[in-house]
């Protein structure tokens, strides 16, 4: 085992790092949710001129309610536009969102590519980590992919 993998038995961070790693995580699933609607949302539109919610629900495995509650949820913070009896369109602040949430997954899921991990792999693991990702470490994953 190399040693920066290796266990710091006894020796905890500071305090005060413990709280700006769990704040970051819990920033990071507060967003996560909207990032993955706002992106699908984009990517059904551009493919098929719409966004329904039936098929939002489909993709993502989840209830209508549940898919209802949270177009709801991105219409007030003004990244959708929802019309009743029509389908859903993208204001400009949903569309930025979207466009950065598919970059980050891109630029992870081809990091782990270039790691050797398989393109499934990847692709599942990327839509995780894509969320939880630091500017910093993702500037340092571009590097990786560019000395490549």
């Amino acid at each position: 085992m190399t040693s920066a993998l290796k266990p710091r038995h006894g020796r905890l961070i500071e305090p005060d790092s413990h709280v700006q790693g769990f704040r970051k995580a819990r920033d990071a699933r507060r967003t996560e949710l909207a990032e993955d609607y706002v992106e699908l949302i984009s990517d059904l539109i551009a493919d098929s001129g719409e966004a329904r919610q039936i098929d939002i629900a489909r993709r993502l495995g989840v209830a209508q309610p549940t898919v209802a509650k949270m177009l709801k949820r991105l219409a007030e913070e003004g990244l959708i536009v929802k019309r009743p009896y029509r389908g859903i369109s993208m204001t400009e602040a949903g569309e930025r969102l979207a466009a950065e949430s598919r970059r980050r997954h891109r630029l992870v899921e081809a990091c782990l590519r270039k790691l050797g991990v398989s393109a499934e792999t990847a692709r599942l693991d990327a839509e995780g980590i894509e969320h939880h990702v630091s500017g910093e470490t993702l500037a340092a994953f571009e590097r990786f992919l560019d000395d490549g």
